[in-house]
């Protein structure tokens, strides 16, 4: 840092990069271009001695116009993968389930990007990547559960006197084990390679761990919430209206 000093770039970012000896620094925008930038950084490196001998790998720039690409790239990606994700429930189960999923797996989305920006982390290429995975893992999640619910609509019907709300506990219940040890082995991956993956997997690590906390949650408490609520709602709607043609 005091050899960048002396050029001008003491504000640079220093991290380790992989090997203890291999370094990553990054440098704010400047009026210089890019060539010039990597001419003073070789310079300022080769004028201090106590840091023998050195070799600049690889020069990377990216400029604002590169950084709103790929926000809107993801923007993009993300939202198709929540499109896809509706219709298919919506046709595989029935619209509610599509709309909770969707809303289940859009609060895991924003968790993670509150978690990014609190960190102060880097939206980059694995960070997206990272996003698109939760949203496979949380909507998974979600689908076995539905699975178990229609499976027991046939069981567990009116004819037992359970209600919805009682038919989605039961399903619920029955996939809890199922939930915890698939989220305990993604949970214990990530942590692995968050704290031993080096600073190449950190970003993607740290929002998986983020992640599969919300994913595992929201399943239970956000998604099973939504279609009960719903599906309540809808009920309570066709026996008002039921009862007032039955007055008329």
């Amino acid at each position: 840092r005091t050899a960048l000093g002396k050029v001008g770039l003491g504000d640079a970012v220093i991290q380790r990069f992989g090997d203890p000896n291999e370094y990553l620094i990054r440098v704010g925008l400047t009026s210089t271009t890019p060539e010039e930038v990597g001419r003073r950084l070789q310079s300022a490196l080769a004028s201090d001695q106590a840091l023998g001998k050195f070799e600049i790998r690889r020069v990377e720039f990216v400029g604002p116009q590169v950084g709103r690409d790929l926000q809107l790239q993801a923007i993009y990606a993300v939202l198709a993968g929540l499109v896809g994700i509706m219709l298919y429930i919506a046709m595989r189960f029935d619209l509610k389930g599509g709309v909770a999923a969707v809303v289940a797996v859009f609060h895991d989305v924003l968790v993670c990007l509150g978690a990014i920006s609190i960190t102060n982390r880097e939206f980059s290429l694995p960070v997206l990547a990272a996003l698109l995975t939760i949203i496979g893992y949380s909507v998974n999640d979600t689908i076995v559960a539905y699975d178990r619910l229609r499976e027991n609509r046939g069981k567990l019907g009116s004819q037992k006197g359970m209600t919805f709300a009682q038919q989605m506990n039961v399903a619920v219940n029955q996939t809890l084990s199922r939930t915890i040890l698939t989220a305990l082995t993604v949970f214990f991956s990530a942590a692995v390679l968050l704290f031993f993956g080096g600073k190449t997997l950190e970003d993607f690590a740290f929002v998986l761990f983020v992640g599969v906390i919300t994913g595992t949650y929201s399943t239970t408490y956000v998604a099973a919430a939504i279609v009960v609520d719903w599906t309540q709602y809808v009920d309570n709607r066709v026996r008002r209206a039921k009862k007032a043609v039955a007055k008329a």
